[in-house]
């Protein structure tokens, strides 16, 4: 009697456990009666709990939940045409959430995947016509703020359609195609090393310039540094000879003496130097009895 009654007690805390659920804030519950959407009875709608504590059918009912947030659909950049059949590659998100839980689910199956991709397509059209009547330079100079108030409000059908809010459409970001972006680099590329290339021979024919005026320069200035070093020199050697002459004018005899001496001088500079000549030579005149023998 006792396991009985241990068993009713469980049976009834399974029971009372298996037909309460929880909807968190954030969240709805769409109920399902063997594998079917459980209606409301009085408008036959689809019924969908809000947040709080639920009650259902054990066994019966089963609870699929569904994510109430505002969601970001942010996906790989599209490829769109602009009016100049020129291709662009933009990237963009929308934020979005659901208003409309019957129509969402039917429409998606309650599959995020499939409302994601349904929204894009919605959100892609609208860009692709706004963009595609507009040229690169419109898109990129100003116009993209009207581009994305008109594709918000194209994309506002999806209420209607998917049971969906599109709160924002935002562009982040413009650019080419990477194939087309590598070309024009490339171009831009090529440009700059021939500006380069100019500007370097332009260098280079200066720098010789600049290199020949100097040499030439230096040239002249080492002629004419040689040219007086020259006429100095010629100067030194008349005015030299000058005083040579006038001080032999003067006192030949004196002048002889000198010389003699200055002749002895290098002569006998060295201790190692020899000399073969004879003792009555004229060379030793002024060292016979200290005068010179006429």
């Amino acid at each position: 009697m006792k396991n009985f009654i241990m068993a009713i007690i469980a049976l009834i805390l399974v029971l009372t456990v298996s037909s309460v659920f929880v909807v968190f804030e954030g969240q709805r519950g769409i109920v399902f009666q063997f594998s079917k959407i459980k209606r409301d009875g009085d408008t036959g709608d689809m019924k969908v709990y809000e947040p709080g504590l639920q009650f259902k059918f054990p066994f019966i009912n089963t609870v699929r939940k569904i994510d109430a947030r505002i969601q970001t659909l942010d996906e790989a950049p599209d490829r769109f045409v602009t009016s100049e059949k020129k291709d662009l590659m933009v990237d963009s998100f929308v934020k979005w959430r659901i208003v409309d839980f019957s129509t969402y689910y039917l429409r998606t199956s309650g599959s995020i995947e499939n409302a994601r991709a349904l929204l894009k397509q919605k959100v892609n059209n609208g860009l692709r016509t706004e963009i595609g009547t507009r040229t690169i330079k419109e898109i990129v100079s100003g116009d993209r703020d009207d581009i994305m108030a008109k594709a918000l409000e194209s994309a506002k059908s999806s209420r209607e359609d998917l049971g969906i809010e599109v709160i924002d459409v935002r562009i982040k970001a413009i650019n080419l195609p990477t194939e087309v972006s590598n070309s024009i680099y490339e171009r831009m590329r090529a440009e700059r090393t021939a500006v380069a290339k100019e500007h370097r021979s332009q260098g280079q024919e200066q720098a010789e310039i600049i290199r020949a005026t100097i040499d030439a320069k230096v040239t002249v200035m080492l002629a004419t540094a040689q040219k007086n070093a020259q006429e100095i020199r010629g100067e030194g050697d008349a005015l030299a000879a000058k005083v040579y002459a006038d001080s032999y004018s003067q006192d030949a005899e004196f002048y002889n003496f000198f010389r003699s001496l200055e002749a002895y001088e290098k002569s006998f500079s060295s201790k190692s130097d020899i000399m073969v000549v004879k003792p009555d030579s004229d060379f030793f005149n002024y060292l016979k009895d200290g005068k010179k023998t006429k």
